[in-house]
């Protein structure tokens, strides 16, 4: 069980340097974002009843573009979809159709998991889409956390505030809360799992949990993860939906 102890400010002062929360979201955009990456996911659907497994490989350039191709189970396999800009596209076998996501269709759940097309589609790096503030410390499972509060400062982003625990040492995320314009809570994540990747560190585990539905919430889990690679650009092509 995770356990979150909130250091006195006596004790955060002693011990973790003074950082700006700019600062401390560049080092975690060094980390989390990159020119290109290629990866293979395992994504488990925790429902109220039974769990489903999905697994996938994924192809990404920037936060611009990018291909997720489902390979099982049988009934998935061959669903694949193409993030171009601010456009998604996905291709179904079963139909041979191809169909655009647009507008409230963003908000759906993917694969009935506690993700949104809008979750998918978002790569942007933290310093680009949030203003950011440090408000205190916690410690979780044994790290310290530089916690940070995170306002929108664009119009065209899912959650208007971001709670972040990162850790003060690997600058990840351990720990993430995402909150309506209103305030209310939508999501939850705590990432773990922390692999050290061509110089990098990043989170093999993350279990996200949709809190305005019912069931365990969705883990997804990185087999295998290669950063700026040779990637063909016709991946990203609506031809390459039908391949």
């Amino acid at each position: 069980m995770k356990r979150f102890l909130i250091i006195p400010a006596v004790i955060l002062s002693a011990g973790i340097s003074a950082q700006s929360a700019e600062e401390i979201l560049d080092r975690v955009d060094r980390n989390m974002s990159s020119d290109n990456r290629i990866f293979e996911s395992t994504m488990i659907i925790h429902g109220t009843r039974t769990s489903r497994t999905i697994t996938s490989r994924s192809y990404s350039v920037g936060d611009t573009k990018a291909f997720p191709e489902y390979l099982a189970p049988t009934r998935e396999q061959g669903t694949k979809m193409l993030k171009l800009e601010d456009q998604l596209w996905i291709y179904s076998p079963s139909t041979d159709r191809t169909i655009q996501i647009s507008g409230h269709m963003l908000r759906q759940s993917v694969m009935g998991s506690d993700l949104s097309y809008e979750d998918m589609m978002e790569d942007r790096e933290l310093t680009d889409v949030y203003d950011a503030s440090v408000t205190g410390s916690e410690e979780i499972d044994g790290s310290t956390c530089h916690l940070l509060e995170l306002r929108a400062k664009v119009t065209d982003v899912a959650y208007a505030t971001r709670k972040m625990w990162i850790d003060s040492e690997r600058y990840i995320p351990l720990k993430e809360e995402l909150y309506a314009k209103s305030g209310q809570l939508l999501k939850r994540s705590t990432l773990s799992n922390v692999i050290r990747v061509d110089g990098r560190w990043f989170p093999a585990t993350i279990v996200y949990k949709d809190m305005l539905k019912q069931g365990e919430g969705t883990e997804f889990r990185i087999t295998s993860i290669k950063f700026n690679q040779q990637i063909p650009d016709y991946i990203f092509t609506k031809a390459a939906l039908k391949q």
